[in-house]
């Protein structure tokens, strides 16, 4: 059915891409820019609802289930730590 989910798959591979990159920023153990954090921050949680809303569309298939399940974590993950900067 790859053909049927080529966004999905898109939309994933893109979503982890932005994760694995805000994770590697956040985790660096030196000062930080601010700017750059948010930005970073807004990127990812905006990548994971986008995620979400796309894996949500074929339930059916239970490994999106769980990959939309997971981004909306991460995303409400991004936002909250959003609310503090």
């Amino acid at each position: 059915m790859v053909a049927e989910l080529t966004k999905c798959i898109r939309t994933n591979l893109d979503c982890a891409d932005l994760c694995e990159t805000t994770g590697r920023i956040l985790s660096r153990h030196t000062g930080y820019d601010a700017n750059l954090t948010r930005a970073t921050l807004e990127a990812c949680r905006t990548a994971c609802a986008s995620c979400a809303d796309e894996c949500e569309k074929h339930t059916m298939h239970e490994h999106c289930a769980v990959c939309a399940a997971a981004c909306r974590r991460c995303e409400d993950a991004c936002a909250a730590l959003l609310a503090t900067l």
